[in-house]
């Protein structure tokens, strides 16, 4: 067997492996994996991907789908819609909340208009979970106002 100065047959002088494996390129990437999803994929499933990536990102802050009631919890989301019943005298103004894995209704009693409530906002919440009518609700939350990115 002939000497090779120490090396391997296979290898660059820093002693790592000349296959390219590392190096992936072509229709299999992950980036044109990525690209084809955001161009083909539904606007609202990337709208819920994008509001789950959010909630990742804040300290503390839990998946809407993973909450049961009578859990006290904080959650990132953005209003999807937001109404008030002016029927009543003590009407109270209701917004859906979504993460991006499930909706939670809000409900502050006695107020009918709250400035910066409106649909489309990221908010963040925190709250107790309750049970109406076998939908998740959150009476009186405290909320703060996040950016619309």
């Amino acid at each position: 067997m002939p000497f090779t100065g120490g090396r391997n047959a296979g290898s660059d002088p820093a002693g790592q492996a000349r296959s390219g494996a590392g190096l992936k390129a072509g229709p299999d990437s992950g980036y044109f994996r990525r690209l084809s999803r955001r161009l083909t994929a539904d606007l609202g499933d990337l709208d819920a991907d994008e509001l789950v990536e959010q909630a990742a990102q804040e300290t503390g802050a839990c998946r809407a789908a993973e909450c049961r009631r009578g859990e006290e919890v904080t959650m990132v989301g953005r209003l999807r819609s937001v109404q008030a019943c002016p029927q009543s005298v003590a009407a109270p103004l209701e917004a859906e909340f979504f993460d991006g894995t499930d909706a939670i209704t809000l409900v502050w009693i006695g107020r009918r208009r709250i400035p910066g409530i409106e649909p489309g906002r990221r908010i963040l919440v925190r709250g107790r979970i309750g049970d109406r009518d076998g939908a998740k609700v959150m009476y009186n939350p405290y909320y703060e106002l996040r950016g619309n990115s």
